[in-house]
């Protein structure tokens, strides 16, 4: 079974900074393509930022273009989420997401999420 482990939510003041992580075990990661997705209360999940297998492509919802920065370790099987000048709107779960190669583009697996609080 595939595990995505999410880390580094937290509270943060507007303006500040977090890093998320998710490592997962997966023996294809060097070949996914993976996703970052977040949740705000009330609101349906929506799209955040997907970097390619090689990480040479990079996308962002409009939103957090210019303040979030995507990355990847292949040799660690990890994926980042580097968020800076945050604010409130930002606040949700945050989740990782799997979509494998020849999927389409369709994300097939997830990770459990992560908190993020940004107060005003």
């Amino acid at each position: 079974q595939v595990q995505l482990v999410e880390s580094g939510g937290g509270l943060v003041q507007a303006g500040g900074s977090l890093t998320l992580s998710c490592t997962t075990s997966r023996r294809t990661f060097s070949s996914d393509n993976l996703g970052w997705f977040r949740q705000a209360p009330g609101k349906e999940r929506e799209f955040v930022a997907s970097i390619s297998w090689r990480g040479e492509i990079t996308m962002y919802a409009d939103s957090v273009k210019g303040r979030f920065t995507i990355s990847r370790d292949n040799a660690k099987k990890t994926v980042y989420l580097q968020m800076n000048s945050l604010k409130p709107e930002d606040t949700g779960v945050y989740y990782c997401a799997v979509s494998p190669l020849g999927s389409g583009g369709q994300y097939d697996y997830w990770g459990q999420g992560t908190q993020v609080t940004v107060s005003s």
